[in-house]
């Protein structure tokens, strides 16, 4: 008794998933910020949205791997010796040419965004390179008060950017807890989270939405470590407060990923210090990031291990389904 053969999966729909699932985040992402320790929320958002992007540009270029081996040269390149069989033609040729569209809006938004930061983060490094400094510190003689983490590269050190505006217009203790601020900056990359979850925005609308809870839970972090610093949670509040009303737009010359003293929502970040330290580790909403993640990520391995078997099939050394 012959067994009737099971109808071959499509890929299409499990790597259509990957590209739904980032709209889910940014809702999770505010719960995590709100409720979890700041230093882990800073990880786990970054590391979802991370995480979801590149998982959204290994399903856009598997899209588009139908319509790119329709055309004849490359099919023979491919060594294909049938067409390449995913689905009905029309559907997959149209969601190809939509994915195809997708990446090259992406890798455009990428080009002219990552160009004008990397001159931005010349332009402030070298402004700062003649200036004498104290322990990595640089105080630049401006009225206008702002103050910034400015890391450095291989060859540059990584810098604490403060105008004059700034210093005057807080007190000696208020000026080392804004100094604590700044160097819990440096010392936890931050920038590196802000620039990860920055370029997730560039692959996807809907994570561009966990940018400002990145921003939130990496300037809760540096606050809730200067307040370590300075033993006085209320003192580092009220240099937050202080710096942010005499904080005017910040300099031009600033890259985005340099995080600032001032930077995400002032009032929560009062709020938050005039209250206890956090120490939750988990929430619900970090498990369902962990879900969703893990949902993305099984879904695009699931879809391309099935496309990798449909050009087998096409290129004739599988036998099919």
């Amino acid at each position: 008794m012959t067994v009737p053969a099971l109808p071959a999966l499509a890929p299409l729909p499990l790597l259509l998933l990957p590209l739904l699932l980032p709209w889910a985040l940014p809702p999770l992402a505010r719960r995590a910020a709100e409720r979890v320790r700041p230093d882990i929320a800073l990880w786990t958002v970054t590391g979802a949205a991370a995480a979801l992007a590149l998982g959204v540009v290994a399903c856009l270029g598997a899209l588009l791997l139908p319509l790119a081996l329709a055309v004849p040269p490359l099919a023979r390149l491919a060594e294909l010796v049938r067409p390449l069989d995913t689905g009905p033609r029309f559907l997959v040729l149209g969601l190809s040419v939509l994915a195809a569209g997708a990446l090259a809006v992406a890798s455009a938004v990428a080009v002219r965004r990552a160009i004008p930061e990397a001159r931005r983060f010349r332009a402030a490094h070298e402004d700062v390179a003649g200036l004498p400094h104290a322990g990595g510190l640089c105080v630049v003689d401006d009225p206008r008060a702002d103050a910034y983490a400015l890391p450095g590269t291989r060859c540059r050190p990584d810098r604490i950017v403060v105008t004059s505006g700034m210093l005057r217009a807080l007190s000696a203790p208020e000026r080392e807890a804004l100094l604590a601020h700044e160097r819990a900056h440096l010392a936890g990359r931050h920038h590196l989270f802000l620039a990860a979850a920055r370029f997730a925005g560039w692959c996807h609308p809907a994570l561009g939405g966990v940018l400002p809870q990145v921003s939130y839970a990496a300037e809760r972090a540096a606050d809730e470590a200067a307040a370590r610093h300075s033993g006085d949670r209320g003192l580092t509040a009220r240099a937050v407060g202080r710096a942010a009303l005499a904080a005017t737009q910040g300099r031009a010359d600033r890259p985005s990923f340099a995080a600032r003293a001032v930077g995400g929502p002032v009032p929560a970040r009062v709020r938050a210090l005039l209250g206890r330290a956090p120490t939750r580790r988990v929430a619900p909403a970090l498990l369902a990031m962990a879900l969703l993640c893990g949902t993305a990520a099984g879904s695009a391995a699931a879809g391309l291990t099935l496309l990798h078997r449909d050009v087998e099939v096409a290129q004739g050394d599988g036998a099919e389904l």
